[in-house]
């Protein structure tokens, strides 16, 4: 493990690494309430009855989903184990209380099986999971706790979102937008902005919905006209060609057409745990046709 001084987060900004494209291609989510501890593998590791974690495991692989552990900033009793399952394509979240936690391996994010309508309010998940990497703890719970006196409904504490070294990093619900090196100060705006349908563009990692080359191709048109609305833009088409890549887009005035290539960013640690030096892959935006 890494000190202090030498933190990923701290690495990823000296070096500049990009934050666009780089949120985890992920469609369905399923939230459930644990108040911890989570151990290093957030299923696997955790204070679960005995075998949940593996079923849980295995529901993720059966569905295709990722399973997120949550807790409020603030633990709360008797209150039963709250549950969400979020599908970011659709923008549709539905949420449900269950008497036990061991029954969450009966419910399905794909079916939707288990939960209520549609729940119009959002949920934002903060990574403050500190076993898997330091800085999660180290900015997430500061983060979560700035923004939960803000939106004490709203935000949710969280086991590993992906990219620890955009920590703090925050995910708003149901769209699957992630921000990263989002700052205490920050946070509630975002929740703001997008409680009015908008994105803050400059802490954007993209929407877990798209592969991360579209992600990239979204923030490089939605810079480059002012477009923060989560429904300004559309990932119609994406064509890959070895290292490159056309991702073409509907945006309000019509299509846009966004080229890419890929390249190695310089090897450094990814995480706090890392022994040895990785070269994370970034996609670099050559041009953006028909955008005007």
């Amino acid at each position: 493990m890494s000190d202090r001084g030498d933190r990923c987060s701290l690495r990823s900004e000296a070096a500049g690494e990009p934050l666009a494209g780089t949120a985890s291609t992920i469609r369905r989510w399923l939230l459930i309430e644990h108040p911890g501890p989570w151990g290093r593998d957030g299923l696997l590791d955790a204070r679960l009855p005995p075998g949940l974690g593996v079923e849980l495991r295995a529901l993720e692989r059966r569905t295709r989903s990722r399973v997120l552990l949550i807790r409020r900033t603030t633990r709360r009793a008797g209150d039963g184990t709250a549950c969400f399952a979020v599908d970011t394509a659709e923008g549709w979240i539905g949420a449900t209380t269950l008497e036990q936690i061991d029954d969450a391996v009966r419910l399905d994010p794909a079916s939707r099986d288990g939960f209520a309508s549609r729940v119009e309010s959002p949920v934002a998940v903060v990574c403050t999971h500190g076993r898997r990497d330091a800085c999660c703890a180290e900015r997430g719970r500061p983060l979560a706790a700035a923004t939960a006196t803000r939106f004490p409904d709203v935000v949710w504490e969280s086991t590993h979102v992906g990219g620890d070294r955009f920590a703090g990093n925050l995910v708003m619900f149901p769209h699957g937008l992630v921000y990263g090196r989002v700052e205490p100060s920050a946070g509630g705006d975002v929740i703001d902005a997008y409680g009015r349908g908008r994105i803050v563009l400059d802490r954007y990692r993209g929407r877990t919905s798209h592969p991360m080359v579209a992600q990239a191709a979204d923030l490089a048109a939605r810079v480059e006209l002012g477009l923060d609305g989560i429904d300004d833009v559309a990932v119609l088409s994406i064509r890959r060609s070895g290292g490159t890549a056309a991702v073409r887009l509907r945006l309000p005035a019509g299509e846009a057409l966004v080229r890419l290539a890929r390249e190695r960013l310089p090897a450094m640690r990814l995480t706090c745990a890392s022994d040895a030096g990785e070269a994370a892959v970034s996609w670099r935006v050559g041009s953006i046709e028909g955008a005007a």
